[in-house]
């Protein structure tokens, strides 16, 4: 327990920083690639592990991250790759060329384009949806984005995840081949042939903007054991509104896992951050995030509470409702973030003492408290 959450925590989102410009052919440019990163520190406290009260928590390194970044002419490169205590992996790393003005087309490790454009989530902890492979997942395959007067488009075909199936050192939630421990199961799935677009509106008016959308995912699950192919799909509505510091992010979403020669078609494997464990093959997420920014005279500061939901819509009745909300603050001075989350807990891996999972029945009728503090300077 103490390894795979001391691990997840060194798995958290970096803030993009973008350095200098280039001289080419003696002539200065505003384009070039640069180079930044980041280096983090985290405390941890979980109210529900006798040692971590007894100590009082635990202080750890975080991860150290290194992000290339820009373009010459119309072609580019975003790269990011991050280093633990015990792992290394990569987040991304794609090339890309403008089309025009308002196409790219991006190819390599890219943003899966589902949900919310950025984050469904404002905490250093993610949103419910990450645990399902929902936000903030990076996959191998090519990207079209269209923008224009208000309206964002991506088109998107991943041939396959950015790691192995086998493998679970990896920055987001994929499916995963191999044996959970809890169950005692041994999967053979691996995603494949996955196609997504998402289209979004932006309205700007004074004091904020508004962004409404919806997303499409569907893709095969193939079983190496039996070499036969499932399939998988997922669907959602999106909002992200803000005004005069005010921040409202909604998302209602329903995906479902339909795996070919399945032990048990309730349940599936997934891995993320050197873990592994089971979630639903089916059911709906409901995200409801509210954050306030302040500015101040040595940077700014942001409060926000995050929920989530996740509802199993499984055969199996005994299945349980998993639930997720994190309360925090973030602040930003210099290069320097901070983010001091306080999360709770219900039938919710990594946040729970009992219940290693996302939607299966539940250990116990309990919520669960951890603190995390995680101290970020990015450069």
């Amino acid at each position: 327990m103490m390894r795979r959450t001391t691990q997840f925590v060194l798995s958290m989102v970096a803030t993009a920083i973008a350095l200098s410009s280039s001289v080419t052919y003696a002539e200065e440019q505003e384009d070039g690639i640069n180079i930044g990163g980041a280096v983090r520190v985290n405390y941890a406290y979980k109210e529900y592990d006798e040692a971590s009260k007894n100590k009082g928590g635990d202080f750890t390194f975080d991860i150290a991250a290194i992000k290339f970044d820009g373009k010459l002419g119309d072609w580019g490169l975003a790269a990011e790759y991050r280093f633990t205590s015990s792992t290394d992996f990569i987040k991304y790393g794609y090339g890309f060329y403008d089309i025009d003005p308002q196409w790219q087309l991006q190819l390599g490790i890219t943003k899966v384009p589902f949900g919310n454009r950025e984050f469904i989530s404002n905490s250093f902890w993610f949103g419910l949806p990450y645990y399902l492979g929902f936000e903030d997942d990076h996959d191998m395959g090519v990207k079209a984005v269209y923008e224009n007067n208000g309206w964002h488009t991506d088109l998107a075909f991943f041939k396959n995840a950015e790691y192995g199936p086998t493998e679970n050192k990896r920055y987001a939630t994929d499916l995963y081949t191999g044996v959970i421990a809890a169950s005692g199961i041994e999967y053979h799935n691996e995603e494949t042939n996955q196609f997504n677009l998402r289209q979004t509106y932006t309205a700007e008016y004074e004091g904020g903007s508004t962004t409404l959308g919806g997303s499409v995912q569907y893709g095969q699950i193939y079983n190496s054991k039996t070499g036969n192919n499932g399939d998988r799909y997922a669907v959602a509505l999106h909002l992200d509104s803000s005004y005069q510091g005010w921040n409202l992010q909604l998302q209602a979403m329903q995906y479902e896992y339909d795996a070919a020669d399945a032990v048990d078609a309730n349940k599936i494997a997934v891995s993320v951050v050197s873990w592994q464990y089971e979630i639903a093959t089916k059911g709906q997420v409901y995200s409801v995030n509210l954050a306030k920014s302040f500015p101040t005279n040595w940077g700014s500061y942001k409060i926000y509470n995050d929920f989530g939901l996740m509802t199993p819509d499984v055969a199996d009745s005994d299945y349980d409702d998993s639930l997720q909300n994190v309360t925090g603050v973030a602040f930003a001075a210099g290069p320097t973030y901070t983010m001091f989350d306080v999360i709770l807990g219900k039938n919710m891996t990594f946040s729970t003492a009992n219940n290693d999972h996302v939607g299966l029945p539940e250990n116990g009728d309990d919520w669960d408290l951890r603190v995390n503090v995680n101290f970020g300077y990015y450069f």
